[in-house]
């Protein structure tokens, strides 16, 4: 007999013992799993709960929430980054002003070590005052800060002022202070020389240099002050200059002893020819003008509001125009002049 399983055999109904016969197992099914199967069908057949689609879009609303939140996050981490940013270049800002600020000031420093001075100017500055420091001279008593009415109001009082520098040009302290006691015998204010002719003008000046041009310019200037500035003078240098017979040197000493500020040096002179002979002008000056803008150039500006004085009394007793006392100037040793001409005899 053949070892090969006949499908048919297997195919066929069987009886059993109990005389049952057993159904064919590829057409029926065994009633142990009957309830399985009805289960499985019914499963099969059973439609999928919404709960999910509610599950999902709350998902979904969770999931938008989440999204915003994290896109307000990310939009307050840029805001913070952008501010943190602007905070940065403010800093840097800052930082490159400073930088800015120390550059300046040291290229200032630089400027001030590469800036021309004269040799040993400090020493002999010091040995002008040791030699100064009595006030002898005569621009110490009658000087244009000496020679108005200490009575008078300040308006007037600067008018005096004016007056008086304008009569000092090319002439001596002694002759401007006489002409100026005249004037306050007279009655010297605005009002009053406005309303003066200029004969009896001319008379209370004289002998003041260049007196006749001295009239006119007073006169002229006096009638402006009476109707621009109520009798009182200018406080800028622009607007002094623009008066009649009144120049830079005037106009500079003016807003020092009648103003009280420090505008510039004032250069007569005086301190013209002492500033050549010390050479503390880089090349020799024509005019006072220029050595003005010399001295200007380097002096440190806190030395300005003495350095006029100082130098006019030094040259009224000791740096005279002719015949200079160099023999008895502390400075002879170190003085470019008096180096230059102590080989030179008197004849």
């Amino acid at each position: 007999m053949s070892k090969r399983l006949k499908l048919g055999v297997i195919s066929t109904s069987r009886a059993l013992r109990s005389g049952r016969t057993l159904a064919d197992s590829s057409e029926k099914t065994s009633p142990y799993f009957a309830d399985e199967r009805k289960s499985t069908a019914r499963t099969g057949v059973k439609k999928r709960s919404p709960i999910k689609i509610e599950y999902e879009a709350a998902e979904d609303e969770a999931n938008v929430k989440s999204t915003d939140a994290t896109s307000a996050v990310e939009m307050k981490s840029r805001n913070v980054k952008e501010s943190s940013t602007l905070k940065t270049a403010k800093t840097e800002e800052c930082e490159m002003k400073d930088e800015n600020v120390e550059q300046s000031v040291d290229s200032k420093d630089i400027k001030d070590e590469k800036r021309w001075m004269p040799p040993n100017w400090e020493t002999i500055l010091e040995n002008v005052r040791e030699m100064r420091k009595h006030k002898t001279a005569p621009v110490d008593d009658m000087g244009c800060h000496k020679c108005a009415d200490p009575n008078a109001s300040p308006s007037v009082s600067r008018y005096q002022l004016l007056i008086a520098l304008m009569l000092s040009s090319q002439t001596k302290d002694q002759v401007t202070h006489a002409a100026m006691q005249r004037l306050h015998t007279y009655g010297c204010k605005p009002n009053i020389i406005a309303a003066t002719s200029n004969v009896l003008l001319g008379q209370l000046i004289y002998p003041v240099g260049f007196w006749k041009k001295k009239v006119e310019y007073i006169k002229n200037t006096t009638l402006i002050l009476v109707e621009r500035y109520n009798g009182d003078i200018p406080k800028t240098i622009k607007e002094l200059c623009k008066l009649p017979g009144v120049g830079p040197k005037m106009a500079h000493i003016c807003m020092q002893i009648a103003w009280g500020e420090v505008s510039g040096i004032g250069v007569d002179t005086h301190v013209h020819r002492i500033c050549n002979r010390l050479e503390w002008v880089k090349k020799p000056t024509k005019t006072p003008e220029l050595t003005r803008n010399e001295l200007e150039d380097w002096l440190p500006k806190p030395l300005w509001s003495e350095i006029n004085h100082l130098l006019v009394g030094f040259g009224q007793e000791i740096c005279l125009p002719r015949f200079p006392k160099c023999s008895e100037c502390l400075n002879k040793n170190i003085c470019p002049y008096a180096s230059k001409n102590s080989g030179k005899k008197k004849k």
